[in-house]
C-alpha cells in the first residue's frame, strides 16, 4: 500500500500554492479550480482552470500543471511527483496523472457530479492499471469548496438580475 511521503505542513504549503492558481482562474470569470505539480518538494508545474478562455475542453488546471512539469523536467515520467489539485480531479485528468506516472495526488473538495477519485469512481487507485497513485483527499477542503460555492453564487445572483432587469424594460 502506498502512502504519503509528506508532512501535514508540507501538503498545506502546497495545496496554498494550489490555491492561488485557482484565484488567478478567477481574473478570467473561470471556475476557480487550481494545482501544482512537486518533485522534490519544489513545484515543478502550475495551472489554473482556462476551458472558457481558451474554448479548449483540455485546459483544466491539472492538464495544465502536468505540461508544465514535463516540460520542465524534459521528461513524460513525472515519478516521484505529486500533484495538487482544488478539486477532485476527473477522468480525463486522472488518466492524464496515471499515463504521467505521478505518485501521489492531493486534493480539497470532492466533485460529486465528475470526480474520478473517489466520487463517481476511483481511476487512481484501480491496481489493475500499471501504476496507480497514492490518493488524499480533503486537504483545505473548506477553502477549496467555499472557494467553488461562491463562484458560483456569484454567477446564479448575476443570471438573476440579469432575467429582473430583462423583465423590468418588458
Amino acid at each position: 500500500m502506498k502512502k504519503s511521503s509528506l508532512t501535514s505542513e508540507e501538503k498545506q504549503f502546497f495545496m496554498d500554492e494550489a490555491i492561488k492558481e485557482a484565484h488567478k482562474a478567477l481574473e478570467f470569470a473561470e471556475v476557480p479550480i487550481g494545482a501544482v505539480v512537486v518533485l522534490n518538494k519544489q513545484i515543478i508545474g502550475r495551472g489554473y482552470n482556462l476551458r472558457e478562455t481558451t474554448q479548449d475542453a483540455l485546459r483544466h488546471a491539472e492538464m495544465t500543471a502536468i505540461e508544465e512539469a514535463c516540460n520542465n523536467i524534459g521528461s513524460w515520467r513525472l515519478e516521484d511527483a505529486q500533484l495538487f489539485a482544488t478539486l477532485e480531479p476527473c477522468p480525463m485528468c486522472s488518466g492524464a496523472i496515471l499515463q504521467s506516472r505521478i505518485e501521489e495526488v492531493y486534493f480539497g473538495a470532492f466533485d460529486p457530479k465528475a470526480g474520478a477519485c473517489g466520487s463517481l469512481i476511483n481511476l487512481l487507485e484501480d491496481t489493475r492499471f500499471n501504476h496507480w497513485c497514492y490518493v488524499e483527499s480533503d486537504v483545505l477542503a473548506k477553502t477549496c469548496a467555499a472557494l467553488l460555492s461562491d463562484f458560483f453564487k456569484k454567477i446564479r445572483a448575476e443570471k438573476k438580475q440579469k432575467k429582473k432587469e430583462i423583465s423590468e424594460k418588458d
